[in-house]
C-alpha cells in the first residue's frame, strides 16, 4: 500500500471546525476558484502553508492577534489529479478568469478529490485543492487542530 500525501491548512483558530467545509473559497474564492466554489485550499508543507498564508496578511497586525492552527489531512494517492497543463496565467498576481474557470470546471466535474496546482509563492512547490463534496473525500483522514505560532517578528 501507497503511503498517504500529507497535506496542511493553517487556519485561523476560530475557524478550526470548518476548515475543510470548504466555506472560505465558496465565499471569497481564490486563484484557483472563484466564489461559489466549494474547495479546500492545502499545501504540501506546513512552511508552504505558512508562506501562503504571510503573502495576503504580511504588514498586518493578524499573526499577533489572531491565534492559529495547523490541520493536517492525509490524502490517498489515488485521490489525486496531476494536471498536465495548468492556464498559462496561473503566476499573476490577483485571480484570473481562466485560473478560476480551470478550478471550478475541476471542482463541478468532481474528477477526483485532490487537484495538485503549482504554488506561485514558492516556485516548484505545490498546493492542493481538495473537494469536500466529492464522494471519496471519506477517505481523506483529517487530523486535529494544533497550535501554530508564526514568529512574533512577523506582527511588528
Amino acid at each position: 500500500m501507497v503511503a498517504p500525501l500529507r497535506l496542511w491548512r493553517l487556519c485561523r483558530s476560530t475557524y478550526a471546525a470548518e476548515a475543510f467545509s470548504g466555506r472560505g473559497a465558496y465565499l471569497l474564492g481564490g486563484r484557483w476558484s472563484p466564489p461559489g466554489a466549494g474547495v479546500v485550499y492545502c499545501a504540501d508543507s506546513r512552511s508552504l502553508a505558512a508562506m501562503e498564508v504571510l503573502v495576503h496578511h504580511i504588514g498586518t497586525g493578524v499573526f499577533r492577534d489572531s491565534l492559529w492552527v495547523q490541520i493536517a489531512a492525509d490524502v490517498p494517492p489515488d485521490l489525486v489529479e496531476i494536471p498536465a497543463r495548468v492556464p498559462g496565467a496561473w503566476r499573476e498576481p490577483s485571480p484570473v478568469a481562466s485560473v478560476q474557470a480551470f478550478g471550478a470546471a475541476w471542482c463541478k466535474e468532481q474528477r477526483s478529490v485532490a487537484l495538485r496546482v503549482p504554488s506561485s509563492v514558492v516556485l516548484g512547490e505545490f498546493n492542493y485543492l481538495l473537494n469536500p463534496a466529492h464522494p471519496d473525500f471519506k477517505r481523506v483522514k483529517l487530523g486535529q487542530p494544533e497550535p501554530f505560532n508564526f514568529d512574533p517578528r512577523l506582527g511588528k
